[in-house]
C-alpha cells in the first residue's frame, strides 16, 4: 500500500513512517519539501492528487505543535488554522484524483471530550458541553475531513492521549526534574492522565490503517490511565529516583499561561473501549511497565 503522511517529520510522524516502511511505500507531505528530516519521498500538498491511487492510505497527523510557547491569540488562531487549511487541501485533493484512496486516518486528540476528575469518557460520549479551547479545536480538526465519506473512503478518527516516548514529547520535559532529584507530582496530583506508550500508538494506528472493518472514532490511550500522582510515582520509580518535590499550581500557571490548566493540571479519563473491542491488544497497558520500558529503553 502507498502511504501518504502529513506531519511525517514529527515524533510520531517519523516514527510511524519508519515502522510503515517494511511493507508499504511511504510519502510524506510537507509545505517544505527542501531539506526535510527524512529518509523517505516527500512531496507538496499540490501533488497529492498524482500521487493517490486505490491502494493509497493518507494520515493526517499535522497540526501546530500545542504544547509548544504559551497561547496568545496569534497561537490559537495559528493552532486552529494549520489544521483546517490541511484538512481542506486533503478534501481538495481527493476530490481532484482519478482514483481514491481505500483509507483517511485523521489525527485527534483526547481533549475533545473536555476535562473532567469524575468523568469516564468512552468514543460515544459527548464532545465538552462547556467552553474549552482544545475541545473546540478537536471538534474542528474532525470535521475538516468529514466529507471523505461523499468519496466513499473509509476514515478513521484518532484521538490520542498523551503519547510517551523518551525521544520528545511530555515524557521527556516531565523527567527533567527527577534527574535533578527535585520531582513530584503536578498541583492536586488528582487529574487524570490518558496515555500511551509510542509503540502502541504505532501498533494501533497501523492496526486501524490495515483493518478494513475500523471505521470512525477510536481513542488510543493505554487501558488503564492514571492520576498525576500515580505517575509522578511510576517515574520515579523507574528512574530511581524521589517524588518529594510537588509543584505547586500557582508556578505551571505563571510558566505556562493558560495552556497549564489544559495540557497539565486538568485532565480526562478516557479508555479504549473500540480499539480493545476490534482486538487490538496492547504490549503496554500498565503505566510502571511502559515507564520501565521507556527509561531504560530508546523509545
Amino acid at each position: 500500500m502507498r502511504v501518504l503522511i502529513t506531519g511525517g517529520t514529527g515524533l510520531l510522524g517519523t516514527a510511524l513512517a519508519e515502522n510503515l516502511s517494511d511493507k508499504h511505500e511511504i510519502i510524506i507531505v510537507s509545505r517544505n519539501t527542501q531539506g526535510g528530516k527524512t529518509r523517505f519521498k516527500m512531496i507538496p500538498y499540490d501533488l497529492i492528487p498524482e500521487n493517490i491511487n486505490n491502494d493509497t492510505a493518507i494520515i493526517n497527523l499535522a497540526g501546530d505543535n500545542i504544547g509548544e510557547g504559551k497561547w496568545t491569540p496569534e497561537k490559537k488562531r495559528k493552532i486552529i488554522d494549520s489544521r483546517l487549511k490541511t484538512g481542506k487541501k486533503i478534501i481538495d485533493a481527493i476530490a481532484e484524483s482519478e482514483d481514491k484512496p481505500q483509507v483517511l486516518i485523521q489525527a485527534s486528540a483526547v481533549g475533545y471530550y473536555g476535562r473532567s476528575l469524575e468523568k469516564t469518557f468512552k468514543e460515544e460520549s459527548d464532545p465538552a458541553s462547556q467552553s474549552d479551547f482544545l475541545a473546540d479545536v478537536c471538534e474542528q480538526w474532525e470535521e475538516s475531513t468529514a466529507n471523505v465519506s461523499k468519496y466513499g473512503v473509509r476514515r478513521v478518527v484518532i484521538r490520542t492521549g498523551v503519547v510517551l516516548s523518551k525521544k520528545g514529547g511530555a515524557l521527556k520535559e516531565l523527567m527533567l526534574p527527577f534527574k535533578m532529584f527535585a520531582g513530584g507530582h503536578i498541583g492536586s496530583g488528582k487529574q487524570w492522565m490518558s496515555w500511551i506508550h509510542i509503540e502502541d500508538t504505532i501498533r494501533a494506528i497501523r492496526f486501524l490503517m490495515e483493518n478494513d472493518h475500523a471505521r470512525g472514532a477510536f481513542n488510543l490511550v493505554a487501558p488503564n490511565p492514571v492520576r498525576n500522582h500515580e505517575f509522578a510515582r511510576a517515574l520515579a520509580e523507574a528512574m530511581n529516583r524521589p517524588a518529594i518535590l510537588p509543584v505547586p499550581a500557582f508556578a505551571v500557571r505563571m510558566m505556562l499561561g493558560e495552556k497549564a490548566d489544559y495540557i497539565v493540571l486538568e485532565g480526562q479519563k478516557v479508555t479504549p473501549d473500540r480499539l480493545e473491542t476490534i482486538g487490538f491488544s496492547f504490549k503496554h497497558p500498565i503505566i510502571e511497565g511502559a515507564l520501565a520500558n521507556l527509561v531504560n529503553g530508546k523509545s
